[in-house]
């Protein structure tokens, strides 16, 4: 007999870097998850990935107190801010896009970089080939303040 499911959670939690303290343990404890075996389980699934990269999860809760989770890939604007060298600022030393994008520019890619993006991506996103994907990412990249070049 399949599980009851009770509900889902999205967080987005730095690859490899699950632990129990805010925002994560809070959020899966109210719920009756166990803490530590997510932790476990996404850290071991994230290893892979580059350390520190956000990583979107949804997480399914089941009626018996299990769970399941599934992971996306990072956000765009983190590959294309890491792509454009955007220096890390701010309290939370996360690099920042233009305070004006379409007036201030903030970096500068190359339509290379925005098509190995959208290749990288392309599992998540609603675009039926890599053309249509390299769209969505310029959209982004316009609305952070990046320009694309050649």
């Amino acid at each position: 007999m399949a599980k009851k499911v009770v509900g889902q959670l999205k967080l987005q939690i730095k690859a490899g870097a699950a632990n129990p303290s805010p925002p994560v343990g809070p959020a899966l404890g109210q719920r009756g998850i166990n803490i530590m075996e997510f932790c476990k389980a996404f850290n071991a699934k994230t290893q892979e990935m580059e350390q520190g990269a956000p990583v979107p999860t949804v997480i399914t809760y089941y009626a018996d107190k299990s769970f399941s989770f599934e992971t996306k890939t990072p956000p765009a604007s983190f590959y294309l801010k890491k792509a454009a060298g955007l220096k890390p600022v701010g309290k939370r030393n996360r690099p920042k896009g233009s305070e004006k994008p379409g007036r201030e520019t903030a970096g500068y890619v190359t339509v290379a970089q925005v098509r190995e993006i959208a290749e990288a991506k392309m599992k998540d996103l609603s675009a039926n080939d890599v053309e249509a994907a390299m769209q969505i990412i310029l959209g982004s990249a316009r609305s952070i303040g990046i320009e694309v070049k050649g």
